[in-house]
């Protein structure tokens, strides 16, 4: 029982000291408060920021959302499955070929089997001018200048034949088509065969190239200059007089705009395919 009490006075011993300590520190607490000026207010603690945690296991291509302009199906009456039925082709058609990011105004190196070239490989150099087709059937069309002669190479963007697609310069132009290049100087369509890739950023907006090409003199493959083309990369003055400006703004149709059957809002679809594309694509082949 002696033992017993001894270890009872040791614990009642230690709260009293415990309770002490902490009269003594609310005691110089309020002290430190009071002796503030009037009109001096106390400063809060602020905890130190916590460090950001970087999601290591995000891909290179996830950090910008993308969704390819052929995965959105045209504006008919057709049944949504062939469209869908589509996407699975295509979808298993880019986890074997990488089908990189690009724009009208990019420029591409396709290498492509050929039967009639040396070695059985063909690769060309140049600036995409234009996109078109939806589904299986989307197209690509690149130009370059070589020697002094325009040649235009347009490639199905699934064909098996294709085996790879290089990005070698990462941007996109002032108008969606660019096949104005072919009245213009041979200068604004030459690329280096040889060129190297460019280094972009794949979190960042889509650089824009905001040349404006001068045209060799007239005639041209297509009247430019109308309201219907809407083109904004082309220097008119330097190859137009004003009065010639005037009257090709006889044919405009400002009724365009209000044509609420050529576009139509794309914006839920996209998100539900972008989420089926990337979910397939995550999936291991």
């Amino acid at each position: 029982m002696a033992v017993c009490a001894k270890g009872l006075d040791r614990i009642l011993f230690s709260t009293r000291l415990f309770q002490n300590l902490r009269l003594r520190n609310e005691r110089s607490i309020s002290t430190s408060l009071c002796r503030l000026a009037p009109d001096e207010k106390p400063t809060k603690f602020t905890p130190p920021p916590k460090p950001v945690v970087m999601d290591k296991t995000l891909t290179a291509e996830s950090l910008r959302k993308f969704l390819s302009p052929e995965f959105i199906p045209p504006r008919q009456r057709t049944d949504p499955f062939k469209f869908y039925m589509e996407r699975i082709d295509m979808i298993r058609r880019r986890k074997v070929l990488t089908i990189p990011e690009f724009y009208v105004g990019s420029i591409l190196a396709v290498t492509m089997a050929d039967i009639n070239a040396s070695g059985k490989i063909n690769r060309f150099v140049g600036i995409c001018t234009q996109r078109s087709g939806k589904g299986l059937g989307a197209t690509f069309i690149l130009r370059n200048i070589i020697d002094s002669q325009g040649v235009e190479i347009c490639y199905d963007m699934y064909s098996p034949r294709i085996q790879k697609i290089d990005l070698l310069r990462f941007e996109k132009r002032l108008d969606d088509n660019l096949m104005y290049l072919r009245d213009a100087l041979p200068e604004y369509s030459t690329v280096d065969q040889d060129m190297k890739p460019e280094p972009f950023s794949l979190t960042g907006e889509v650089p824009l190239n905001d040349l404006k090409v001068k045209m060799l003199p007239k005639p041209w493959s297509k009247r430019w200059e109308r309201p219907k083309f809407n083109i904004q990369g082309i220097r008119f003055d330097l190859s137009m007089s004003e009065k010639k400006m005037e009257h090709a703004q006889k044919w405009a149709k400002p009724w365009d705009e209000y044509d609420m059957l050529k576009e139509y809002d794309t914006s839920k679809l996209e998100q539900e395919i972008l989420s089926e594309v990337q979910q397939e694509m995550s999936k291991q082949g």
